[in-house]
């Protein structure tokens, strides 16, 4: 059985891992070894070049698309943990005349096709003057609705002894929020973190439409004119994608215990 099981991991993580070796040897070799009709395993050269050769690319600023995503990212992240904790703990443990109303409208909103508000959304960002600017991109996604709900699900498992020893001691909610409930839940933060962050980072569409000008690009949106309808870059595309999720693949090695022990904690079953 315990052959059996290792078995089965080590032909999962294949094929985990088989796009990363697709990436990497792409990058790493010329467009004829790419296109040939001949597979080879690996380059029979090393181009260690195309890497210079793809952050001197006049067209494309990938450092700074990257540099663009990466205060996206953050500052989505940061601003979703903070608002949809709050919200989350209001809903769980703030009582008030309309707090299922609220609830129900938040999940409301999980129903909504992102394309039904994607026009409205773009249409308030125009109107603020926002296209091709950090704040049209960062501001639209500082809420969400499932996030949201994650925490509110997440507060109702909470320890209500905790909070009633606070209250005790004089503290109110927001006392109670910021001394006892955040951290105590810094595993559950970071494991939504986690979350925000990949989601954020791999958005395309969005900015493909807000982010007009080059400055502004991220680097969802550069990788993509690697690959258009006049021309075709494969090996640098390749390099670039390997290049991008470098910052993945670090947050999620960092935080992945974080991320499995969030996933536990959430309170759906509840």
């Amino acid at each position: 059985m315990k052959a059996l099981r290792y078995t089965a991991l080590t032909v999962v993580a294949f094929f985990f891992l088989l796009p990363f070796y697709l990436v990497l040897r792409n990058g790493l070799a010329l467009e004829s070894e790419i296109t040939a009709a001949d597979w080879t395993w690996w380059p029979s050269e090393i181009h260690w070049e195309n890497f210079a050769e793809l952050f001197n690319d006049p067209a494309v600023p990938l450092l700074r698309s990257m540099l663009n995503s990466l205060v996206v990212a953050v500052l989505q992240t940061v601003g979703q943990l903070l608002l949809c904790s709050l919200a989350g703990y209001g809903l769980a443990r703030i009582p008030y005349r309309f707090s299922n109303v609220v609830l129900y409208l938040v999940v409301a909103t999980l129903m909504i096709p992102a394309a039904v508000t994607f026009v409205p959304s773009f249409v308030v960002v125009s109107t603020l003057g926002w296209i091709s600017d950090l704040r049209g991109l960062v501001i639209p996604g500082l809420f969400s609705g499932f996030t949201a709900f994650l925490f509110r699900q997440y507060f109702l498992t909470f320890p209500r002894e905790l909070e009633e020893a606070a209250r005790i001691d004089g503290l109110g909610h927001w006392g109670t929020f910021w001394r006892i409930v955040v951290p105590n839940s810094r595993g559950f933060f970071a494991a939504l973190g986690v979350i925000s962050f990949v989601t954020s980072w791999n958005q395309f569409l969005w900015p493909l439409v807000i982010a007009q000008d080059q400055d502004s690009w991220t680097v969802q949106v550069a990788l993509s004119t690697f690959l258009t309808a006049q021309s075709l870059n494969l090996h640098e595309l390749f390099l670039a994608a390997a290049v991008s999720i470098t910052p993945l693949v670090v947050v999620f090695v960092a935080l992945q215990r974080f991320l499995v022990r969030g996933v536990t904690e959430t309170g759906i079953k509840g």
